[in-house]
């Protein structure tokens, strides 16, 4: 595997769609590494030579772009000043619900949780 960014990156798989494995670059991006880098993007990881990969790192290095654990922190402090204002999205991420104005009567399953049944314990005599 190539280590690109602290990533371990797919070998089997084409580079531009291996380079979609690191946190902030897409397909988009990833094409626009690729020919900077001048960098055949048919060509897969494990047929590049080491050459190749110090180049595609040099060429996400001198991009300005944020990638894996700076954009994972910048996201997240974010995230903390919604919450630190007491904003609306803020709230909704305090307490675990979709912020950006899904419905939550049926669905937001991933967002809640496992569903929890209320009210159905036993009747008291």
């Amino acid at each position: 595997m190539a280590r690109i960014v602290g990533v371990d990156i797919p070998r089997n798989k084409k580079i531009a769609f291996s380079l979609c494995y690191i946190h902030g670059i897409g397909l988009s991006t990833a094409l626009k590494i690729c020919e900077k880098a001048k960098v055949d993007t048919a060509k897969r990881v494990q047929e590049l030579t080491e050459k190749q990969i110090s180049k595609v790192r040099e060429v996400i290095s001198s991009l300005e772009i944020n990638v894996e654990g700076e954009l994972r922190s910048f996201n997240a402090m974010n995230i903390k000043r919604l919450k630190d204002v007491g904003a609306y999205k803020g709230i909704r991420h305090r307490r675990g619900l979709p912020a950006n104005g899904q419905r939550t009567k049926t669905n937001s399953r991933t967002r809640k949780g496992k569903k929890r049944t209320i009210g159905l314990g036993k009747k008291a005599i």
